[in-house]
């Protein structure tokens, strides 16, 4: 195998002349080179330098691993200083998935803090609800990904854990949304067994299969009468006295609206957010660093204020 030193020390010949000169140029001893030359000639089974009175030529074969030494070496020397500058968060990049509520205010905070501390980093964001986000992570197609678990709910949801790691970011509670002038509204806790009749608005296909475990856990099938992601339109639906809904503290945190009142319900219910990569990811510095954003941004979710 011919290696980079061989390359560096075979250049140096040729542009010096001479062993002794090769080793002043490089800063290294003059067997050390002649070593390196011989090492270099049993790997490539053929003879690369020829004594010529007190100096050295390069054979046909010498001068040929002289000519390709340049490009090589520039090569490399590029690659490590790119590697060098994504070791140093100079540069590099990574990929974020994440579910769509969580965008609201804990995606776009981190990705900020990391935008403040590394300017030449760059990170690459799409949506997904988990478990598509957990396939992502285990194709390669992403380096790290937010997803959320309810209470009695596996965060897989049939997509297998083994391999990753998971950091819990935020344990949140979902409650109840009600239009302003709904009977219930005016409930420090709202029952789950009050809500029997009502129509619901449903969201994600997880978010909506936890609506129905705590509907069957309370004694009845929910009414579904719309369905939507958009947390925003949620209320917009819930105001507009079309339904109630659940709505997790992280929206409830981001946005209100003053048609529609937010209530705890009982029994509780709670939603976990982690974060899961890869233990070889984790070691990655542009990856480990929007981790850490990440956490710094879930301590930093209010969810005291109920309306």
């Amino acid at each position: 195998m011919i290696d980079a030193a061989g390359l560096r020390v075979m250049r140096a010949i040729a542009e010096e002349g001479s062993f002794t000169a090769a080793a002043l140029a490089l800063g290294y001893s003059q067997p050390a080179v002649s070593q390196m030359v011989k090492r270099l000639e049993q790997r490539t089974g053929t003879v690369l330098v020829e004594k010529v009175g007190r100096s050295v030529r390069l054979t046909e074969a010498g001068a040929v691993l002289a000519r390709h030494a340049a490009p090589v070496l520039a090569a490399l020397d590029a690659a490590e200083e790119e590697v060098a500058a994504i070791a140093g968060l100079r540069s590099g990049r990574v990929r974020l998935m994440a579910f769509p509520s969580s965008s609201v205010t804990l995606v776009p905070r981190a990705l900020a803090a990391v935008r403040a501390a590394h300017p030449d980093l760059s990170v690459q964001f799409t949506e997904a609800e988990p478990p598509e986000s957990l396939a992502a992570l285990r194709a390669g197609d992403v380096d790290l990904a937010v997803a959320f678990s309810y209470d009695g709910s596996d965060l897989g949801r049939g997509e297998d854990l083994e391999g990753f790691v998971v950091h819990p970011l935020l344990d949140e509670e979902v409650r109840v949304a009600l239009p302003r002038d709904h009977p219930l509204a005016a409930k420090e806790t709202v029952s789950m067994t009050d809500l029997t009749d009502e129509e619901w608005i449903a969201g994600c296909a997880r978010c909506r299969g936890h609506l129905l475990t705590i509907a069957h856990d309370a004694g009845f099938a929910p009414k579904v009468a719309f369905e939507t992601e958009d947390y925003v339109a949620v209320q917009g639906f819930v105001a507009a006295g079309l339904g109630v809904a659940l709505i997790p503290d992280l929206i409830r945190a981001a946005t209100s609206n003053p048609d529609v009142s937010i209530r705890p319900l009982d029994p509780q219910s709670r939603r976990r957010i982690h974060v899961v990569t890869t233990d070889d990811l984790l070691k990655v510095p542009a990856v480990a660093a929007t981790l850490e954003a990440l956490t710094v941004s879930a301590q930093a979710v209010d969810v005291s204020v109920v309306s």
